[in-house]
């Protein structure tokens, strides 16, 4: 602890804005910088819409909102210019406030160039030749890895480069909190076992299995096993679930658009099963060691009848 305590205290920026699978995925990386340098202040850039898994991190120092979907609305909106450009301002400020030894981007994209160009840092790294010319706003550039490799073994590998450490890459890791919704809290007491949650839709309808095979899926669960079952996902996703839950013949719970982030980490980490689309969530029951079944491509599936 001495030797730690003596070092100057190294400041890290990790930019990784999206999306929820990915900002999952770079927690590896943060676990890992972590071990390295436990005295560091560790900053995180997020976009609005994962920003809940990072905050209240126990590795985290620091927890940066980029609100660019919002912004682009306002843009778009009669006079919401009014409103996004101080919004701007002060992020920008904000993001300026610290000098950084290390400004780090997990992103790869223009996106999240903007904000290591705006960002103050005396290293601004990344993998070298990625999308959208993200790599011109660094000063240190990492050979590119194969794309082969998983993307957990990538955001290791470039933390283990700016630490000079080859990295055992670690599992992603949500650590526990509390519901941040007293009424999910209790529903997670009282709930019975085995509580199954199921999460049925995805962005892309090659990752979606029909609706009544979830039906019967969650029926079959709740006459052979006795299980509760607890349906999640977003609110663009409760009229579907809604759909799901009329074709049943047993009682099943829609939570979509009910729960944030934190919130739905914790509603996997108290179920002992979680069945997905290959979306972000199921990453999120992934990281809370919950077991999950997923398949990433139900195209085949339901072809097969």
């Amino acid at each position: 602890m001495e030797f730690y305590e003596k070092m100057p205290q190294i400041k890290i920026l990790i930019v990784k804005l999206s999306a929820i699978g990915d900002v999952v995925h770079t927690m590896a990386a943060l676990t890992a910088l972590r071990s390295a340098f436990p005295t560091a202040k560790i900053d995180w850039v997020v976009e609005e819409a994962a920003a809940s898994l990072v905050k209240g991190h126990p590795d985290v120092n620091k927890v940066m909102i980029s609100r660019r979907k919002k912004w682009q609305r306002d843009f778009k909106k009669i006079g919401g210019i009014k409103t996004a450009i101080p919004e701007i301002r002060r992020f920008v400020k904000e993001l300026r406030t610290e000098r950084y030894d290390y400004v780090i981007d997990f992103q790869w994209l223009f996106k999240s160039a903007l904000v290591v160009a705006l960002a103050r840092g005396k290293c601004k790294m990344g993998y070298d030749l990625t999308q959208e010319g993200s790599y011109l706003s660094l000063n240190r550039r990492v050979t590119p890895v194969s794309k082969d490799n998983h993307a957990v073994w990538r955001y290791v590998h470039l933390a283990g480069a700016m630490a000079g450490i080859n990295f055992e890459t670690p599992e992603p890791e949500l650590p526990p909190r509390d519901f941040e919704d007293d009424d999910l809290r209790a529903r997670l007491s009282s709930a019975h076992h085995p509580l199954v949650a199921i999460n049925p839709m995805a962005k892309w309808d090659t990752k979606n299995w029909l609706p009544e095979r979830f039906s019967r899926l969650a029926d079959t669960l709740i006459e052979r096993y006795g299980a509760e079952v607890m349906f999640t996902g977003s609110p663009e996703d409760r009229t579907i679930i809604d759909y799901i839950l009329d074709g049943m013949h047993q009682k099943a719970v829609n939570l979509a658009g009910h729960t944030s982030l934190a919130d739905l980490a914790e509603i996997y980490r108290r179920s002992d099963l979680v069945i997905s689309t290959d979306t972000g969530p199921m990453h999120m029951a992934a990281a809370v060691g919950t077991p999950v079944i997923a398949n990433q491509n139900f195209e085949a599936a339901q072809s097969m009848g």
